[in-house]
């Protein structure tokens, strides 16, 4: 049985978990996992109510997480709740842990009074699983080009 948790103030584990769990399906460690933020970063950014973190367990094991970030906007007093990263071991997926962390980002956006929560998918075929579960999800699709600009 899969269960889900939004992580709270000071919960450094759960964070170190959810950047173990995006490093190991993302294989991604240069970004996760090789200079991982100290603990005062951590704890400030989980103590930052924009700051969107859920993990997935079963048995008290994480086996999914996901990241995402609250943002105000400017031409109407609203938010919008934007899902960043979310993945799920490989030995526990379609087991609905996915579903339950959306599931529960949308608890937490209804919550704020956010007006959406989106998310973006590769369009790369090994990502279809990903982006069948969003378009059973969502109320609508949008395709659009991501650019990375250096600052």
């Amino acid at each position: 049985m899969v269960s889900v948790r939004r992580l709270g103030d000071g919960d450094l584990p759960g964070f170190r978990a959810m950047n173990a769990i995006f490093s190991e399906v993302f294989e991604e460690p240069e970004n996760y996992a090789d200079a991982p933020p100290g603990d005062d970063y951590a704890s400030a950014w989980l103590a930052n109510p924009h700051n969107i973190a859920v993990i997935a367990e079963v048995k008290g094991r994480a086996v999914g997480a996901l990241a995402g970030y609250v943002l105000p906007k400017f031409e109407q007093e609203r938010c919008e709740l934007y899902i960043y990263d979310l993945a799920v071991l490989e030995t526990h997926r379609r087991l609905g842990a996915a579903t339950a962390m959306i599931g529960e980002v949308r608890r937490i956006a209804r919550e704020l009074g956010a007006s959406t929560v989106f998310v973006q998918a590769e369009t790369m075929p090994e990502d279809e699983p990903a982006q069948a579960l969003y378009r059973k999800l969502s109320h609508g699709e949008l395709t659009a080009l991501h650019f990375d600009i250096a600052p």
